[in-house]
């Protein structure tokens, strides 16, 4: 094979690869559909709320509302996922300019989406968690201690996994992008 058809190759073979990143399309389409059959769950937990509202007590309408709590924010969950991975592995969405526009898309990297979802899992195992302290005598005749204990485990893990994935790309941006040993040489170099 001729150095030019080897590169001509290469130039098919890189244009595939990188035509690939839109193998994740169909993906992101079905977490749109889930977030659908999400809502429909939602609704269904509200008319249930609205249509014994007369017969629950305090104490069940407050974790039926945290129910729908939780509900909107794994919602929010599958939203920064859709959007945001979409626009950082697979193509750029142009809303820069659209009037409702999320905040939260102002440079959005790959590093900050980890974050972003890191927080929000805490976040929706917190409000379980919560859930299961407003109900504490029925969470633990029906899981005992033990199941308590796991969920305090297990909300402490993500929130001390956001907490490193914070640090980490704190520790990563804190470093300017180039190379920082030429730059020392460079001074090094003046100073001789």
């Amino acid at each position: 094979m001729s150095n030019s058809g080897l590169k001509k190759f290469e130039n098919f073979f890189e244009g595939f690869i990188f035509w690939s990143r839109w193998v994740q399309a169909p993906l992101y389409t079905g977490l749109v559909i889930g977030a659908f059959l999400y809502l429909v769950k939602f609704f269904q937990e509200l008319w249930h709320i609205a249509s014994d509202i007369f017969h629950l007590t305090e104490l069940k309408t407050m974790l039926g509302i945290l129910s729908l709590v939780d509900i909107s924010m794994v919602m929010n969950l599958v939203v920064m996922v859709t959007i945001g991975g979409y626009s950082i592995f697979t193509s750029k969405i142009d809303v820069d300019q659209h009037e409702d526009k999320p905040l939260w898309l102002d440079g959005l990297d790959a590093g900050q989406l980890k974050i972003k979802l890191a927080t929000s899992l805490a976040s929706i195992s917190g409000v379980q968690l919560l859930k299961t302290f407003i109900d504490f005598k029925g969470a633990a005749e029906r899981d005992s201690y033990y199941g308590v204990i796991i969920e305090i485990v297990i909300h402490m893990v993500f929130i001390f996994s956001a907490l490193l994935l914070a640090h980490t790309e704190k520790t990563l941006h804190s470093y300017p992008h180039g190379s920082h040993s030429s730059d020392s040489h460079g001074e090094e170099t003046e100073e001789h």
